[in-house]
């Protein structure tokens, strides 16, 4: 009888100790979860305002505010930044350029080739600069051609410097003589060009010496009558 009391005050015991430890820790618990998921949420938007900034339009259609270049060889029809023309031979490279520089940034741009005998060639400098008294400029371009071969896009090329192509892409599908968006992404020593929404380029450098940071150009090649159209340029730079 007396074994019998003694196991029940043991019961009784434990049963009020588990009972006030639920009861102290389900709130603590609780507690340290929304604290968790405010520090999550917290993280998570911070980390958003650290990718990069908002995007900005850097042509606004109607003025060359910005931009520095031959304004024999560009205008603005449009709203639209064109380079070129159908009825004179294009003398030599030319280079409508942004007057600041940019480091990391995901730039997007829409672009078009005219040619009257289907062939032209331009191109999208970044991470550039003019060579002094001259008309070319030394950097990165995204390359874009028309031609019977279907042309070139999404190529990376080396212009005035190692003169070479340094990354061939894949999976390019562009329409010709339409628009077609070209997106650059440069981020370190990294380097991806989309096409349309499709990446079609994943680059890179491993030249420590090469700059990571430069202007932005517009370019139309030398040759035959042609005309290369760019329109809704963004960017967003990245932190």
């Amino acid at each position: 009888m007396k074994l019998t009391i003694f196991k029940n005050k043991i019961m009784k015991t434990a049963i009020t100790l588990i009972t006030a430890l639920l009861l102290t820790s389900f709130p603590t618990l609780n507690a340290n979860k929304q604290i968790q998921e405010m520090a999550s949420e917290h993280n998570s938007n911070t980390a958003c305002q650290d990718f990069g900034q908002k995007p900005i339009t850097i042509f606004d259609g109607k003025t060359f505010k910005g931009w520095k270049g031959d304004l024999k060889t560009f205008r603005i029809e449009n709203g639209c930044i064109v380079g070129g023309n159908l009825k004179n031979k294009i003398p030599q490279n030319e280079f409508l350029c942004t007057t600041r520089s940019y480091k990391n940034f995901i730039l997007s741009i829409e672009c078009k080739l005219i040619s009257v005998d289907g062939k032209v060639n331009a191109g999208v400098q970044f991470r550039s600069k003019r060579i002094p008294d001259n008309n070319e400029v030394i950097g990165y371009q995204a390359d874009m051609t028309c031609g019977k071969d279907g042309g070139l896009w999404g190529y990376i090329y080396d212009e005035s410097r190692r003169r070479t192509m340094l990354a061939k892409p894949i999976n390019v599908k562009v329409k010709n003589n339409d628009w077609n968006t070209l997106e650059i992404r440069c981020e370190g020593p990294r380097i991806r060009l989309f096409i349309n929404g499709i990446q079609t380029t994943d680059y890179t450098e491993t030249d420590n010496n090469i700059p990571d940071e430069g202007i932005i150009g517009l370019q139309i090649h030398a040759g035959e009558p042609s005309e290369a159209w760019y329109r809704n340029i963004t960017i967003e730079e990245l932190l």
